[in-house]
């Protein structure tokens, strides 16, 4: 499970270290995608596959499914760690989701999240006080 907030740094070529508590998760290989909100998503190769496996089971006839399908998968990219467990993160992912050398990396359960250090800010600071001030339950089961 992937979970906390970390403030890993881009290095000049690209790449990323991503967190220690990732690593035995992660060890197998990633999918970075576009990720919702302008940042990167980065998912486990076999969790990628089963979100893959549900996405073709959606009918060919759904212009929303295949809006999404299109988006998501086409700014996929299968990266494996490298030994000092660097990650690169393509350019048009990089130009995507605004990434300069600041960066906040969370822990979303079954997949991270990668965001320019200001728009990880930005969107706190709007969902915190929602968060915060729910009161009915938002995710069946979930509380």
């Amino acid at each position: 499970m992937l979970l906390g907030t970390y403030e890993p740094k881009l290095d000049d070529k690209g790449r990323v270290i991503l967190p220690a508590k990732f690593r035995d998760e992660l060890a197998g290989g990633i999918v970075l995608t576009r990720g919702q909100e302008r940042c990167i998503y980065v998912f486990p190769r076999a969790t990628f596959q089963g979100l893959l496996e549900s996405a073709s089971s959606a009918p060919i006839s759904s212009k929303v499914a295949r809006d999404y399908s299109r988006l998501l998968l086409s700014g996929g990219s299968d990266e494996t760690p490298d030994k000092q467990n660097r990650v690169m993160i393509p350019g048009q992912l990089r130009e995507y989701a605004g990434l300069g050398r600041d960066l906040v990396v969370i822990g979303v359960g079954s997949r991270a999240e990668i965001w320019a250090a200001d728009a990880w800010a930005t969107y706190y600071a709007e969902k915190e006080q929602a968060y915060s001030d729910t009161e009915e339950e938002v995710i069946p089961g979930l509380f």
